[in-house]
C-alpha cells in the first residue's frame, strides 16, 4: 500500500495570524462561541483531515490587550466537538507541570469514551513565569527538572490508563458483579514527584489510552519524543533542518527501542492561498500590515527571555546567550536567532516573519504550489505529514479542505474516505497492550 501523508489542523480562535481578529475576513466574535469551534472541526473532518488540535496555555500571556491565544478550556471544549463529529481526532494540550496524573488521565479518559476512542493528549511542560505564578510558584521549575517530572508523570498517566483491562467490566445483573476486579489494578506508585494508589475510576477507554503527542525540539525534548511520543509537532524553517531534525528524531525513537515507524512527525505550515501566487502573497502582507507591534514584540521578548523594548525596530537583535542557557522556550529560541542570522533580519523583520506562526513555515501560493511544498517535504524525507495552521479562520481552513486536500488526493498522497474510527487508526497504530493483562500460557 502507497505511503499516505498525515494531516492535522491545529485550531486557535479565527487564526493563526496574529492579527487575524482584524482583518475582515474574520468575525473576531466568534473567538468565544462554541459553534465556531464545532464548525471548524466538522471542516476539518469533511476534508477527512487525521485530527483537530487545541494548543493551551494557564495565563493570559504577555499583552491580553491586543490578543488571548487560547479562550477555552481545550478538553472542555473537545467533548463538546465531540458530540457533533464522528471521525475526526481530538487533541488537547494539558500541562504536566499543573496537573496531577490522576486528575488528567480521567479527563483524557472521559475524553476517549465520549468520542468513541478520538483522544489525544499533547504534552507539553509550561515553561513560562505568569503560568507558574496562577499555581503558587513564583518561576517556573528549570527546563531539564520540568522534563524529569514529565517523565513520570506519562509514566503514572499510562499505569492509570491501563488499571482497567479491556474486559475488567462485567456488568451481570444476575450475580450483581459489576465488575472483575480481578482485572482492576492499584498502581500502587512512589516516586520522586508523584504517589498514586489508583485504579483510575474509569473502565478502559475505546483506544486504551489517548495518542500521545509531543512538541518541543530542544535535546531534552527530542529525547522525550524518542520515549513517549506517537505524534510530533515541530517548527522548522527549511527543507535541509526538517530532514536533519526527521532523520534525527527517526534514530533517537530507534535507540529507544522503539519502532521509527510508529511515530509520526509533523512540521507546522501556514497555507496562505489565492487563485494566483501573486493574490495569496497579497493577502499575506495584508494580514502583517495588521500586526500590533507592541504586542508582537512582547511575543518576540517573550520567546527570547530577552526584553527587546529598548533595541531600535530597524536595527538587529542584541547579543543572545547560547539556547541551551534558556530555561524556557529552547527550541524557538534557537530557531528565532538562526532565521534573523542566515537572513540577516531587523527585529521588525522578524516581526513580520513571525505573526503569521509563531515562527512555523508560512507558504503562500495557489492550492497547486501548496501541494507541492507539502509533497516535496513528505517525500523527501522531511515529513510523515503536517500540522496545518490555517492563517485566518474558518475561510483558510475551507479553502485547504476544498482546493488542497483534492489536489493531495489526485497525486495519491491523501486518503479519500476514513479507513478507521479512532484517532490511533487514523495514525495507523494499533492499540497498546495493556501491561497489567496477563499473557495466556503457551499451550
Amino acid at each position: 500500500m502507497s505511503r499516505h501523508l498525515h494531516l492535522n489542523a491545529f485550531l486557535m480562535g479565527v487564526g493563526h495570524h496574529e492579527a487575524a481578529w482584524r482583518h475582515p475576513r474574520t468575525d473576531a466574535a466568534r473567538v468565544a462561541d462554541v459553534r465556531h469551534y464545532i464548525e471548524l472541526a466538522r471542516i476539518a473532518e469533511r476534508g477527512l483531515l487525521d485530527s483537530v488540535f487545541f494548543a493551551d496555555t494557564l495565563s493570559a500571556g504577555p499583552n491580553a490587550r491586543h490578543r488571548l491565544q487560547a479562550v477555552f478550556e481545550p478538553i472542555t471544549l473537545l467533548a463538546a466537538i465531540a458530540a457533533a463529529t464522528t471521525h475526526v481526532g481530538l487533541i488537547a494540550t494539558a500541562s504536566t507541570s499543573y496537573y496531577e496524573p490522576f486528575h488528567l488521565a480521567r479527563l483524557f479518559a472521559s475524553l476517549d469514551h465520549v468520542s468513541g476512542g478520538r483522544a489525544g493528549w499533547n504534552i507539553v511542560t509550561s515553561a513560562s513565569d505568569a503560568e507558574a505564578r496562577n499555581f503558587n510558584r513564583d518561576a517556573a521549575a528549570a527546563h531539564a527538572a520540568r522534563y524529569d517530572r514529565a517523565a513520570e508523570f506519562v509514566d503514572v498517566a499510562v499505569k492509570l490508563w491501563d488499571s482497567w483491562e479491556a474486559d475488567a467490566l462485567v456488568l451481570d445483573p444476575a450475580s450483581g458483579v459489576f465488575a472483575d476486579t480481578g482485572k482492576v489494578h492499584e498502581v500502587a506508585h512512589a516516586g520522586a514527584h508523584f504517589q498514586v494508589q489508583g485504579p483510575l475510576n474509569s473502565p478502559r477507554s475505546p483506544q486504551g489510552r489517548p495518542l500521545l503527542v509531543q512538541a518541543g525540539s530542544s535535546p531534552d525534548g527530542r529525547a522525550f519524543a524518542a520515549r513517549y511520543a506517537e505524534a510530533v509537532f515541530t517548527a522548522q524553517q527549511t527543507l535541509t533542518e526538517a530532514q536533519d531534525f526527521y532523520a534525527l528524531l527517526k534514530r533517537d525513537v530507534a535507540a529507544a527501542g522503539r519502532d521509527p515507524g510508529q511515530i509520526t512527525i509533523l512540521p507546522g505550515v501556514v497555507p496562505v492561498l489565492g487563485g494566483t501566487e501573486a493574490e495569496a502573497v497579497r493577502l499575506a502582507r495584508e494580514f502583517d500590515d495588521l500586526i500590533v507591534t507592541d504586542y508582537a514584540l512582547a511575543q518576540l521578548s517573550q520567546f527570547l527571555d530577552r526584553d527587546l523594548s529598548a533595541y531600535p525596530l530597524d536595527g538587529p537583535l542584541p547579543a543572545l546567550p547560547e539556547p541551551d542557557t534558556i530555561e524556557a522556550h529552547q527550541s524557538r529560541f534557537k530557531l528565532i536567532v538562526d532565521l534573523a542570522r542566515r537572513e540577516d533580519l531587523t527585529i521588525r523583520d522578524i516581526l513580520r516573519r513571525l505573526g503569521g506562526g509563531r515562527g512555523h513555515r508560512v507558504v503562500a501560493g495557489t492550492p497547486e504550489q501548496i501541494a507541492d511544498e507539502l509533497e516535496s517535504w513528505f517525500r523527501q524525507g522531511a515529513a510523515d505529514g503536517f500540522n496545518v495552521m490555517p492563517p485566518y479562520l474558518p475561510g483558510g481552513l475551507e479553502d485547504f479542505v476544498d482546493h488542497v486536500v483534492p489536489e493531495l488526493q489526485r497525486r495519491g498522497l491523501f486518503r479519500t474516505a476514513y479507513a478507521a474510527d479512532t484517532l490511533r487508526g487514523h495514525y495507523g497504530l494499533p492499540q497498546p497492550a495493556n501491561s497489567y493483562a496477563r499473557v495466556p500460557a503457551a499451550a
